[in-house]
Formats: C-alpha cells, sequence, structure tokens
C-alpha cells in the first residue's frame, strides 16, 4: 500500500489520473426524493472530499472496534470503511476482523500473516473483496458502462497491478459513472471507473449486517 502513492504520483499524475475527468463536467443523475441506502452512502463519502486530503499508507495500530487513522489521510479502503460507518454505523474492521477469526483460510494470504490482524486487514482490498463476496455480494462487471449503479463497489487494478477500490456515484461523467476514492490525493470525485481494468462490482445489502 505504501508503494502506490509513488507510483501514481509519477505514473499518474501527468494529469492527475490522465483521463480521469472532473467532477465539473458531471450531472446528477435523478435519484429518489428520500435517501435511499446508496444516496446515503454516497453522501456519507462525499463528505470526505476536502476532508481526506493526503494518501497514507503506513501501517498504523489504531483502536477496536470503529478504529480509524486520522481523517485528514488514508487510503483507497478508508474511504469505504468511513462512509459505511457515517452512514449506517457499521464498522467494517470488527466485521471483517470476526469473519477472519470464523474463516482465516478464506482469505488471502498475500502479507504472511498466520493469524487476523485487526489493525490492518479490513483497509486491504483484497481482505475487503473477499468479505464482501462472502457476503453475496458480488455481481457480474457490466460489459457496458451504463450497467453501473450509484452505490455500486468497484475493485480494479492500478498501475503496476496494484489493488484498488472505490464507490461509484449518480454523478455521470463523460465515460461513465464517477467514482468516490482515493488514489494517491486524497478523497475525490472523478470520472476515473473506466480507467483501469476492473476486477469486481459489489452491491451490500447492509440490512444483512
Amino acid at each position: 500500500m505504501l508503494d502506490r502513492r509513488t507510483l501514481l504520483i509519477g505514473a499518474g499524475a501527468a494529469c492527475a489520473l490522465k483521463g480521469c475527468g472532473s467532477s465539473v463536467d458531471a450531472v446528477a443523475a435523478p435519484m429518489a426524493k428520500s435517501p435511499t441506502r446508496s444516496a446515503r452512502l454516497i453522501a456519507a463519502a462525499r463528505r470526505q472530499v476536502g476532508v481526506t486530503v493526503h494518501y497514507d499508507g503506513g501501517y498504523s495500530r489504531i483502536p477496536f472496534p470503529n478504529g480509524d487513522v486520522p481523517r485528514e489521510r488514508g487510503v483507497c479502503t478508508d474511504v469505504l470503511i468511513r462512509a459505511y460507518r457515517d452512514a449506517f454505523g457499521l464498522d467494517l474492521q470488527a466485521l471483517v476482523n470476526a469473519d477472519m477469526r470464523a474463516a482465516f483460510r478464506a482469505y488471502p494470504r498475500n502479507w504472511g500473516l498466520t493469524a487476523p490482524d485487526r489493525n490492518i486487514d479490513h483497509r486491504r482490498v483484497p481482505n475487503l473483496a473477499t468479505w464482501l463476496t462472502r457476503r453475496r455480494a458480488a455481481l457480474p462487471i457490466p460489459s457496458d458502462p451504463s450497467g453501473w449503479q450509484p452505490g455500486d463497489i468497484f475493485t480494479s487494478r492500478v498501475g503496476r497491478g496494484l489493488p484498488h477500490i472505490g464507490l461509484v456515484t449518480d454523478r455521470v461523467g463523460r465515460r461513465s459513472r464517477l467514482v468516490l476514492h482515493n488514489i494517491g490525493a486524497g478523497a475525490r470525485e472523478e470520472d476515473a471507473l473506466l480507467q483501469w481494468p476492473i476486477t469486481g462490482r459489489f452491491r451490500w445489502d447492509v440490512g444483512r449486517a
């Protein structure tokens, strides 16, 4: 996770995510008058723009449950973690930790761990993707950009194959719906969904949490 900021500053900062467009050119797609779960989630993620202004993938010891690093910094997973916590009071740190303690072998072994680490497990994209899949939240990846819906979660491979995650919003850019994510310069809403190869699509029914 530490390497991504350096990678993206060198490879993607030439146009602040080349071809990613800007939310200035985006328009909001119609949404229900009363906030839906997707609208609440998107609003909670959008409130992080201008607050989380740094990408920092350093390992941190944080409280448990409801632990967090300072809000002015974080990684891509923190956008989702904070959005679900702020919108619904759901703590992905505790939820992922509980599932990893129950089924540790179901999770990737990319980091050489022999037991769950509640400080960092939920902040790793492969772990979140595994947790969402185990919640039956995985959906087919749309063959057309119009198939993405507000509130969808995407995963992708950026740069030299680093895992990335973000939230699809209700605003539409030049190429697709905008996404809320942190890919090197803090939480931003950008036309970056199709910037890199998509590896997964998820929609978590929070009623099953």
